[in-house]
């Protein structure tokens, strides 16, 4: 694997036993073509020397936020402008913590707040403090801010036990960074709009109407076409996961607030993929206090929301290029296809509710692609990441038509 164009890596290294595998890391990006900086905590050095990483950096190891001698004064900052990306590996615990709660007392940990490109963190620690609820909640709060979190793997640890904790490989790294950074950038200059995730329609303060839906389908959307270089914007519904922090994530609970914000970003978008299962109907009236148990039954008089998808299609400019999703139980085909002149859009995407593979809460899918020429792309069951890959490869094909 090799680099076409210079990137440039910042790697970080903290004080673990696996901070002898990073040298195997800075050695692969340097082998690949990449400029390598690396910047150490005082802790790290107890287990890796100065002399090693700039030997196999080629640069000078920046460990000392008041060293004098650098050549630019405000190290922290030029340094997270100069990186493409940043990668912490090891991350203990400690430097894991400091992020998450915003802190910044030594180079590293400046560093991170400083920068705003995409950070990969590769955690290492002993399996009891990998598993403390304390660890777990900041790696959670870290993804959800768009940091990629390569996640330990279980096995021998350095303090004698078996468990998960062991830092990804360096080979698996460099793979997982470089994938990231060499996608082709195929739709650079293109702004796309993708919304995924269920809505919530609330009925009082603590009960909704809403659906199973995971958001994962159009997050995998939203990163491939972030990863082809799209600049993506992503209106989510209520959902735990997390994306890439260069995606604009915008929050929503209601179908209300989605259409809202899709009619918001809308008219800027080239490519629109509205992969959201938004409520068809929502209570005309939510009650401001919890309705309690009646004896009798309650009735909720719903309305319909207003459709995203079919106001978008027919409010469409010149030039943009409009894909939906459709979940059926029967009468798929036609269904679909129905769907997809009625809301004057380019293409639908068909979910099947009776395949086992595919549907909500899912890893896999396995989807029917329509465009409105009538071309009919049946795909096979695979991973939501890989179905991701063969539609916007599918757009891709009918943005020049």
């Amino acid at each position: 694997m090799s680099n076409t164009g210079c990137k440039h890596i910042v790697i970080g290294i903290t004080g673990g036993i696996a901070a002898y595998k990073s040298l195997s890391l800075i050695r692969l990006f340097k082998s690949a073509g990449y400029e390598v900086k690396v910047t150490a905590t005082q802790h790290a050095l107890e287990f890796v020397t100065p002399l090693t990483i700039e030997t196999l950096s080629q640069n000078k190891l920046y460990t000392d936020m008041f060293e004098h001698g650098h050549e630019m004064d405000v190290h922290h900052i030029a340094m997270a402008d100069w990186a493409d990306c940043i990668i912490v590996a090891p991350a203990t615990a400690n430097i894991i913590g400091k992020f998450a709660n915003g802190l910044a007392d030594d180079a590293l940990s400046t560093l991170l707040l400083a920068c705003n490109k995409p950070i990969f963190m590769a955690p290492a620690m002993n399996c009891k403090m990998y598993a403390h609820p304390a660890v777990q909640q900041n790696m959670q709060t870290l993804q959800q801010r768009g940091v990629h979190i390569i996640d330990s793997k279980s096995g021998f640890l350095a303090c004698g036990v078996e468990g998960k904790g062991r830092m990804e490989e360096p080979e698996q790294i460099f793979a997982t960074v470089c994938q990231f950074l060499d996608g082709e950038q195929t739709l650079k200059g293109y702004k796309a709009l993708v919304s995924a995730g269920p809505t919530y329609e609330p009925i009082d303060p603590v009960r909704f109407i809403g659906n199973h839906s995971s958001g994962l389908m159009g997050y995998e959307l939203a990163e491939e076409l972030a990863r082809q270089g799209a600049e993506v914007t992503l209106v989510s519904g209520p959902t735990h996961l997390s994306c890439s922090s260069h995606i604009n994530r915008v929050d929503v609970k209601t179908a209300g607030e989605m259409f809202d914000q899709c009619m918001h970003y809308g008219p800027a978008a080239d490519i629109i993929i509205m992969a959201a299962a938004v409520a068809d109907y929502t209570p005309k009236v939510t009650a401001n206090q919890k309705i309690k148990k009646h004896e009798e039954g309650l009735n909720i008089e719903l309305v319909k929301t207003k459709d995203i998808l079919s106001t978008l299609g027919h409010q469409r400019r010149e030039g943009q290029l409009i894909t939906g999703f459709a979940l059926e139980t029967e009468n798929e085909l036609e269904n679909a296809k129905g769907k997809l002149q009625n809301k004057n859009i380019d293409i639908i995407v068909l979910n099947s509710m009776n395949n086992p593979k595919a549907g909500f809460n899912k890893p896999t899918n396995q989807v029917t692609m329509i465009d409105k020429e009538g071309q009919l792309i049946q795909g096979e069951a695979k991973s939501k990441a890989e179905v991701a890959k063969e539609i916007i490869q599918f757009i891709i094909s009918k943005l020049n038509k």
